[in-house]
């Protein structure tokens, strides 16, 4: 699968009233502690913003690089309805490699997020089953989009196994 924007670190962009009402609109809610639009879909909305680790109510949030793309999300789904997660589960114990890089996954957010802030009530607990088993492949296509490839194995794959959800244009209107 071709891939939907250039690999990098974090976009990073400031959040617009149009990306919060966007994000909103994907969300069905109003979205909480984002920090920036860590990545764009080619329609050029929000697909993945940059959380705080501690929403402003207070509560821990670990998921840093959150995915809000409907159809995005829908696409995980329907991979994780396919049964994708056990094989690649399983895959984590037979495979030393694909295991070393999804841990190596697994300290990249952790350090990633700790320079955003410190919560002691999330610290070592990263996102997604990260590293010992594969929990959400919406938090590893949000790590993936977010930072490139070769970061997160799981998100790799997850982007090659998933359909162009973007190719029918905006997933909201704006």
């Amino acid at each position: 699968m071709a891939d939907p924007q250039a690999a990098g670190e974090p976009t990073r962009e400031p959040v617009t009233e149009a990306d919060l009402a966007a994000v909103e609109a994907q969300l069905g809610r109003t979205p909480r502690g984002t920090r920036y639009v860590a990545h764009r879909c080619p329609c050029g909305r929000p697909d993945v913003v940059e959380t705080t680790p501690r929403l402003p109510d207070g509560t821990p949030f670990p998921t840093l690089f959150y995915l809000t793309c409907p159809r995005a999300v829908a696409e995980c789904s329907r991979l994780e309805s396919a049964g994708v997660m056990k094989e690649m589960t399983e895959r984590l114990a037979d495979d030393p490699e694909l295991a070393e890089g999804y841990r190596a996954a697994h300290e990249d957010y952790l350090t990633r997020r700790e320079a955003v802030g410190h919560v002691p009530e999330i610290a070592g607990t990263s996102a997604g089953g990260m590293p010992g088993r594969v929990k959400c492949l919406h938090v590893h296509l949000g790590h993936r989009l977010a930072v490139g490839p070769g970061i997160n194995p799981i998100g790799d794959e997850t982007l090659d196994l998933a359909a162009e959800w973007w190719a029918g244009g905006p997933c909201v209107a704006g």
